[in-house]
């Protein structure tokens, strides 16, 4: 049983800013006061979880209302009329302390990661709301994108070193300069490159150190050799999300879903914004990037590829995007695949989980050379020499701005926020978690 909330409500979180603020405050607690006096989640009984949906319901219903009408007065207020660029995570933050009962707290949330991903309230669903309403629009939405595309703090503490050496050690991802390129190797042989909040992070300062470094023209991504038993002694690009991580609560809609969309995924295609200036005919530095592909390219492995200018592949090779079957929604790449593939294709991708092999004609759509594995390392050094030419990277800027438009995507990605956000929590994937865990004995 769910509840709307009063229409005086709604009229209310649609008017005067400050009038609006307070409502919203006041439905926000309301419904928490009756989350409060139910059990854990995890503890609930099918009436008490249709008491939780009943209370959180009008709640989304005000929030949604309220960033229709107020997104743009909300977020200048965050970020001093956008004089200010907030990340994601300080984006939520602030609006957190500013609006109360918009998103959820920092000791609600801070709650959430100690639970497991069946046991959790689901509060990433209201910083979906938030975030939609922020991306939607046209003038908060651009520059949040903007706050994105810069680097992050991690990678200037470390460029002087990094350009002086040629070599960072990342933890989930190497870095090394070599003749013009940044060579990016994936190195969590532990889980097959499988991405979680902390290969992101890695991910994004390996690309943020590629592209501020002088000394790099092109870069390249590819799997290093793993110890897994399976694979022990073979590269492997990647195998998708962790998905142990997710069951165990550990993939974040802000850290990780949303982050790696518009933090080092959207670098690789728009470059970097840097605070100097300098460079009046271009915001943005940009590079070409190769991706190699040794294994098998999974889920967000293959969402990666969608957004390389070369992409060699071993003829061994697959590639695949389950997330349909595990439930949730394959970050964008709904948005470019049937650019790259056709509808037709696409969708037989995406939502029925067809699997592609590098030698299958339909690969030539996903991938630019398809070469026998002893072969791998000669094709990847001739695409990354292709890719040094001078007028490479203005010629990249002009395709990428005619294939993917930032308006187009961002409203992608605002739907998105919402729809990963209820995917998370749906009771199909809840029902699976559950089965991961009783397999894994937790």
């Amino acid at each position: 049983m769910t509840s709307a909330p009063p229409r005086d409500d709604i009229r209310a979180v649609r008017g005067d800013l400050t009038r609006a603020r307070h409502v919203l405050a006041e439905v926000a607690a309301r419904a928490d006061e009756i989350i409060a006096a139910l059990p854990d989640p995890g503890k609930r009984s099918p009436e008490q979880r249709s008491v939780a949906a009943a209370a959180h319901d009008p709640a989304r219903e005000a929030r949604v209302h309220f960033m229709d009408v107020h997104a743009d007065t909300v977020y200048d207020e965050l970020t001093d009329r956008r004089g200010r660029y907030l990340r994601l995570p300080e984006l939520v933050g602030a609006a957190s302390a500013a609006f109360p009962g918009l998103v959820p707290t920092a000791e609600q949330m801070a709650a959430e990661r100690t639970r497991s991903q069946a046991r959790k309230e689901g509060r990433e669903i209201d910083q979906g709301i938030f975030l939609r309403g922020v991306l939607r629009s046209p003038a908060a939405g651009p520059h949040l994108l903007d706050a994105m595309l810069r680097p992050t703090p991690r990678a200037l503490s470390l460029l002087t070193q990094f350009s002086r050496t040629g070599v960072a050690d990342l933890g989930s991802v190497r870095v090394e300069r070599r003749d013009g390129a940044a060579r990016l190797t994936m190195c969590r042989d532990d889980c097959l490159n499988a991405e979680d909040n902390e290969q992101v992070e890695d991910m994004e300062t390996a690309v943020d150190l590629a592209l501020l470094d002088p000394g790099v023209q092109v870069g390249l991504l590819r799997g290093a050799v793993m110890s897994h038993p399976r694979y022990s002694g073979k590269r492997i690009f990647s195998a998708g999300i962790n998905l142990k991580a997710l069951h165990a609560g550990g993939i974040s809609l802000v850290d990780f879903l949303l982050r790696r969309e518009l933090g080092y995924i959207s670098k690789l295609v728009r470059g970097i914004i840097t605070e100097d200036g300098t460079r009046w005919y271009s915001p943005a530095i940009q590079k070409p990037w190769v991706a190699a592909v040794d294994g098998f390219a999974i889920g967000g492995g293959m969402q990666l590829l969608l957004v390389f200018d070369h992409v060699v592949a071993a003829a061994d090779a697959y590639f695949s995007l389950p997330a349909a079957q595990e439930g949730i929604v394959p970050g964008a790449a709904n948005f470019r695949l049937t650019r790259s593939v056709g509808p037709r294709l696409g969708r037989q991708i995406i939502l029925e989980g067809r699997r592609i092999w590098a030698t299958e004609p339909a690969a030539s759509l996903l991938v630019d050379e398809v070469v026998e594995p002893p072969g791998m390392d000669e094709a990847v050094e001739r695409s990354l020499r292709r890719l040094q030419g001078p007028a490479v990277s203005a010629n990249r800027l002009m395709v990428n701005l005619a294939e993917e438009p930032r308006d187009d995507f961002r409203g992608y990605m605002a739907e998105f926020a919402v729809q990963q956000a209820l995917r998370l929590y749906g009771d199909d994937v809840m029902a699976k978690v559950s089965r991961f865990r009783a397999l894994a004995g937790q």
